[in-house]
């Protein structure tokens, strides 16, 4: 959704993940207009971004639930208080409004800007770029991709995946089914996966190709990407069939603007007390960006302080109002 020159809301949620997404429901059983803001085109943040497929088991009253699935359900939740979206917009400076009333102006990029009386961050790990495929220069988005949004569109193809870490191995396990092949290839001869989902890909007889390197992609006879190759730590040589080209070799993160506001922020994450609440007044954290003793980062942990941080701004912004509203299920 456009946001207008300047638009006026009681709270501003800075990432659409699913912290964000949980947070901007709860902000409205709790009465209070919310827009939320992502530099990311779509909700769903880290989720729709890197494993939209990927099964999730750690979210409570979900024996298993897929990625893009989750998101989507937060997105309906929320949609009962109708959020305004502003997606693929970067939240820029945060100023205090000089008028008395301890209110905030978040500015964007491109010039407009959010009044509001809280701000709530839950950017996650912060903008993420991928690290790139040195191999893959001038590929991206001809065959080359870091994330995979749709399985199906790679149905009946070669697909080569290039890393050892969990999103590579989640890739290969989520692609065998449909694609016509699926070769994984990494640089060392240990995983930085988890052990189990190695096992488990080995055992279903995915091609495992260790100490190598892919070191070219080549077009066939149409343009379109038909093969990489790939050298051997031994020096040897070889070739494989791909469609596409899977670079799953991580990425690095950081809190871009935010960093400027005020906050107290180590190790690109922001302090918080048990109320959520920042070092600046009226901005709270939640999810995998706010940092206390003994943090956990889950999902769930994410939306037990979303609802957290939003009770305590309710408060803040109207101190006759109670901390706890009682139980959804009663309102």
């Amino acid at each position: 959704m456009s946001a207008p020159e300047e638009m006026s809301v009681d709270l501003l949620v800075v990432g659409a993940g699913p912290t964000g997404l949980y947070a901007a429901y709860y902000a409205g059983f709790r009465g209070l207009s919310t827009a939320v803001v992502d530099s990311l085109p779509e909700a769903g943040g880290q989720v729709t971004a890197m494993y939209p497929e990927k099964m999730i088991y750690d979210v409570a009253g979900f024996p298993a639930v897929r990625g893009r699935d989750l998101v989507k359900g937060l997105v309906e939740q929320a949609s009962r208080w109708n959020p305004t979206y502003l997606l693929g917009r970067r939240a820029h400076e945060l100023h205090t409004v000089e008028d008395g009333t301890g209110g905030l102006r978040v500015t964007f990029e491109d010039g407009a800007s959010v009044r509001t009386g809280a701000v709530l961050v839950t950017a996650g790990i912060g903008e993420f770029t991928p690290r790139p495929l040195p191999a893959g220069e001038g590929w991206l988005g001809r065959g080359l991709v870091h994330f995979v949004p749709a399985l199906d569109a790679h149905a009946g193809q070669d697909v080569v995946v290039v890393g050892g870490g969990d999103s590579a191995f989640d890739w290969v396990l989520a692609l065998r089914p449909i694609a016509s092949s699926v070769t994984l290839v990494h640089r060392r001869a240990r995983f930085r996966a988890a052990e189990s989902i190695v096992r488990q890909a080995y055992a279903e007889g995915v091609r495992v190709i260790t100490d190598a390197e892919v070191t070219a992609l080549r077009s066939g006879a149409d343009g379109e990407l038909a093969e990489v190759d790939v050298e051997l730590k031994d020096g040897s040589r070889t070739s494989l069939p791909a469609q596409t080209v899977v670079a799953a070799l991580g990425f690095t993160a950081d809190l871009g603007p935010i960093e400027s506001w005020g906050l107290e922020v180590e190790r690109r994450a922001i302090k918080v007390d048990t109320t959520m609440a920042t070092a600046r007044e009226r901005v709270y954290a939640a999810g995998d960006v706010a940092s206390y003793p003994g943090k956990v980062k889950l999902i769930a942990t994410g939306f037990g302080e979303a609802a957290t941080a939003v009770n305590n701004i309710a408060v803040a912004l109207n101190p006759g109002a109670k901390l706890f509203p009682g139980h959804s299920s009663d309102a």
